[in-house]
């Protein structure tokens, strides 16, 4: 590596911590993430030839699907045990909900092919922008949206928690040690984990494997008492980065161009897929007596994490909103790649391949 490239990514890596740091400080969701995206789209645009290898991304995905992985608890368990048929409605809804929102922009919008399928999955953001790029989608639209999506929904989450309760949702202090401490053996067993689930994935070429693999052996192996998942500070900043910094340095100015005018759309799409979301709160509220606050929590279209910050700021029934929200992207990532299919073949578009700007 060159003086001058080595350079540029100090420099990268500087601005992409200040940029996080500014983005926590003023309470974004997912600012770890959204830092270093910034930092590459803003290196990438004054022409710095920086890439993340394809290693570096996959094991990036592997660390987010042993994070999934770590949602699934017993309150969880038994939360899904008790009312199960009511919230799997729910969750085939808030899906048809996104596929349908996807469909409208797609048909009447102007985002490129199976980007806008990808876009709208009501799952978690960064599952959603891994699997997309392995269908041909362009995961830096796929983010765009989705983040987008997340603030959007993470505001009026909090206005309706300051509403229903008068006072607006606590968020929790997000860590700033690096966790260097953490006990060896469950991160050992957690590092086997990602480094296993990224040599399958090579291995068996499945799409989004790194992501899926470790996700689905994660939550047995976790939920189970047979692996303890430790996820420290440093190794999620590393993931974070690594995806940031891959999605970044992708743009180009007329990406940017095209995202900035597609912003009006996308906003109307989000508006109306948190309204339609508001008729299945109101199905929850309605048939098992949940309380509002609690309804709307669980079938908000948004990161998960985020909701789950305003949920045990707020009071309400954290473990039926983090059972249903865990449930739902669980099925928003298995069913991702049928629903953007079934999405592009009834919208005229090829599900792979027509979906990437210059």
């Amino acid at each position: 590596m060159s003086i001058s490239r080595l350079g540029l990514w100090v420099a990268l890596i500087l601005v992409s911590a200040l940029l996080a740091i500014g983005l926590q400080w003023a309470a974004f969701p997912a600012a770890m993430l959204l830092g270093p995206m910034l930092g590459g789209v803003a290196f990438a645009l004054r022409g710095a030839h920086l890439d993340i290898p394809r290693w570096a991304f996959a094991s990036a995905q592997s660390v987010v699907g042993c994070m999934v992985a770590l949602t699934i608890t017993p309150s969880t368990l038994v939360a899904l045990g008790r009312d199960w048929p009511v919230m799997l409605l729910v969750i085939v809804l808030v899906i048809a909900f996104g596929a349908l929102v996807g469909m409208g922009l797609m048909r009447y919008g102007s985002l490129p092919g199976n980007t806008a399928a990808w876009g709208t999955s009501p799952g978690g953001a960064v599952a959603m922008m891994a699997m997309a790029e392995a269908f041909g989608a362009d995961i830096r639209m796929v983010a765009f949206m989705q983040y987008l999506r997340v603030f959007v929904v993470v505001l009026t989450a909090s206005g309706v928690s300051r509403l229903l309760l008068g006072h607006a949702a606590a968020a929790s202090p997000q860590p700033w040690l690096p966790g260097f401490g953490a006990p060896l053996e469950p991160l050992a067993q957690t590092l086997a984990l990602i480094v296993g689930g990224v040599l399958l994935a090579r291995w068996t070429r499945m799409p989004a494997g790194a992501l899926l693999l470790p996700m689905l052996g994660g939550a047995l192996l976790n939920s189970t008492g047979m692996v303890v998942i430790t996820l420290p500070p440093w190794l999620l900043w590393c993931a974070y980065a690594s995806l940031g910094w891959y999605i970044g340095l992708r743009f180009t100015p007329e990406t940017v161009r095209h995202a900035l005018r597609a912003v009006p759309q996308m906003l109307l799409a989000t508006f109306v897929l948190i309204a339609l979301c508001c008729g299945a709160a109101w199905m929850l509220h309605a048939w098992l007596n949940v309380d509002a606050l609690s309804a709307y929590l669980a079938t908000s279209p948004g990161g998960l994490d985020s909701v789950a910050i305003i949920a045990v700021g707020s009071g309400c029934d954290v473990p039926f909103v983090l059972a249903l929200q865990t449930l739902r992207l669980f099925a928003v990532v298995f069913t991702g790649p049928l629903v953007a299919r079934l999405v592009c073949r009834v919208s005229g578009c090829s599900a792979r391949g027509t979906g990437v700007l210059p």
